[in-house]
C-alpha cells in the first residue's frame, strides 16, 4: 500500500535540503512540492502565466525555480484565493485539473483529507512550502523522519 507523508517548511533552504536527502534515499520519483511564487505574485502580470503549463512542466524562473528544479514536472498555476504557485512532482499533475477547487481540492484528490487539505492550503497561502513524498508502509517512517529532521512542521501521513 502506498501512503503520502506531507509537511510544511518555512524556509526554502531547509525544504531544499530535505528534498536532496529524500532524493539521495531513492524517493526521487515520489517527491512533490507546492509553494507560492512570491516573485510572480508581486509582478503586475501575476494574473497570467502565458505559455507556462503544469502538465508540460515548462515553468522556469522565480524565487523557487532552483528548489523546484530538483523535481520533475515543474509548473506554474494560478490558484484562486492563493495566487500564483509553483508545483512539482506527482502532485503537479493532480493540481492541473482542479484549479476551481483550489489547492485543497487538489490535495483531496492526492489523498489528503478535506480538513487537512484546507489547512495545508492556508499554510501555502501564508508562504509555507509544502513538501510531500509517497512511500510504502515499510519506508513511511524514514520519509517522515527526514522531513522532521530538516525542520518541517505539521508532518502527517495519509493513505492514498
Amino acid at each position: 500500500m502506498s501512503r503520502v507523508v506531507i509537511g510544511v517548511f518555512n524556509e526554502k533552504d531547509r525544504a531544499e535540503s530535505a528534498l536532496q536527502e529524500l532524493k539521495a534515499k531513492g524517493y526521487e520519483r515520489d517527491l512533490s512540492l507546492v509553494a507560492r511564487d512570491e516573485e510572480k505574485a508581486m509582478d503586475s502580470g501575476a494574473a497570467s502565466f502565458g505559455d507556462q503549463n503544469l502538465a508540460e512542466g515548462t515553468y522556469t524562473g522565480g524565487a523557487l525555480g532552483g528548489i523546484a528544479g530538483l523535481l520533475a514536472g515543474v509548473g506554474a498555476l494560478l490558484i484562486p484565493g492563493i495566487g500564483p504557485i509553483v508545483a512539482a512532482g506527482p502532485i503537479a499533475a493532480t493540481l492541473t485539473g482542479v484549479v476551481g477547487g483550489g489547492l485543497a481540492g487538489g490535495l483531496i484528490d492526492y489523498g489528503i483529507p478535506e480538513e487537512r487539505g484546507e489547512y495545508y492550503e492556508e499554510q501555502v497561502r501564508q508562504g509555507g512550502i509544502l513538501v510531500s513524498v509517497k512511500a510504502s508502509d515499510e519506508r513511511i517512517d524514514e520519509a517522515a523522519s527526514i522531513l522532521r529532521h530538516f525542520g518541517a512542521s505539521d508532518v502527517e501521513t495519509h493513505s492514498t
